[in-house]
């Protein structure tokens, strides 16, 4: 019978077992890449995992973007919940103050020390937190409204214009004077 030339290569000493395995591995490995027609395997799934790790390595970058922002917005939140807390101006009392938050008009009541104040744009009222039964606010100082202004601009924070506007000279009611303690 004919021998193969691995097996004659075997007898003659030039090759030992374990290259001849080696070798066979290889061949079934190369037959089986020709019959499914991806001979060029190795080199496309190395661009591939190259090229898929690339797109991993951003996503993470992007992903490590958006908690950084989130944990900075909530560092702001906190600040700006802190800063409310320490820094209210106890209201409570009997006079209906009114304001406007969302195209819709809102009532606190305080009492007239505060009242005095508010309408003339020494205290601020500020939203400190929404919850099922509608929005809380807070009074603060003119200050702290400023502070929080400063972290976070779109956070919501009335101040009352100063009363002391210039009259119009046609104005037919220029002299009369509208009484501070008047009430709407």
């Amino acid at each position: 019978m004919a021998k193969s030339l691995q097996e004659q290569m075997l007898e003659m000493g030039l090759v030992n077992q374990k290259k001849a395995k080696k070798n066979a591995k290889e061949l079934k490995k190369s037959a089986h890449l020709k019959r499914t027609g991806s001979e060029d395997a190795p080199e496309d799934t190395q661009a591939s995992a190259e090229a898929s790790r690339k797109a991993k390595m951003e996503r993470d970058r992007e992903l490590n973007r958006q908690k950084e922002a989130e944990a900075q917005q909530k560092a702001i939140s906190a600040q700006i919940r802190q800063l409310i807390q320490t820094n209210t101006v106890e209201c409570d009392g009997d006079i209906k103050y009114n304001f406007l938050h969302d195209k819709k008009v809102k009532q606190m009541y305080v009492n007239q020390a505060v009242w005095d104040r508010l309408s003339r744009g020494q205290l601020a009222i500020i939203l400190f937190e929404q919850t099922r039964q509608g929005p809380t606010y807070k009074v603060v100082p003119l200050q702290v409204a400023e502070k929080i202004r400063q972290r976070a601009a779109d956070h919501y924070i009335l101040i009352a214009e100063s009363a002391g506007e210039e009259m119009d000279e046609d104005d037919p009611y220029a002299a009369y004077q509208i009484p501070d303690d008047l009430m709407w």
